[in-house]
């Protein structure tokens, strides 16, 4: 069974996927209503699955009639693409914002789950047991190298 916070999630993938614009605006209180949960859980969900190395944009405006509003961006086509991926990767990364690139890849259907799998176990720190600062500088030499033979396919 799905917990609280993956089936807020779809329901919020859904509804960005069903707008012509591609952004969703919600209320915290009335969507926390809606699953009879607490508003804290949507703050969550929201923070940690709508994230800009996601491919998301998240603004909030607070106080009477606030609302939170989700926008997902695509990534860039062809020669942009390799130019996206040079500038987000850099010649370091962190496992994080690495993570946060292959979900972004593979949500823009990039790569398969197979690929962003054996993505995942490459770049992590378990497999890389070198000292910072030279773990994110392999880390990001791997990730190039392999994405690129990837979307060359």
């Amino acid at each position: 069974m799905r917990n609280i916070s993956d089936i807020i999630e779809q329901y919020l993938k859904n509804i960005l996927h069903e707008s012509p614009e591609g952004t969703v605006e919600i209320q915290r209180n009335d969507l926390a209503d809606q699953f009879s949960c607490v508003p804290s859980q949507i703050n969550y969900v929201i923070s940690t699955r709508f994230t800009l190395e996601k491919g998301y944009l998240v603004q909030s405006k607070r106080g009477g009639g606030g609302y939170i509003r989700i926008q997902r961006f695509e990534l860039p086509q062809n020669v942009a693409l390799y130019a996206h991926l040079n500038h987000t990767i850099g010649s370091e990364i962190d496992q994080s914002a690495a993570e946060g690139l292959i979900y972004q890849l593979e949500e823009a259907c990039f790569l398969s789950e197979r690929e962003a799998c054996l993505l995942r176990a490459a770049v992590s720190r378990d497999c890389l047991t070198i000292k910072l600062p030279y773990r994110d500088e392999v880390r990001a030499k791997l990730m190039k190298a392999m994405i690129i033979s990837l979307l060359g396919k």
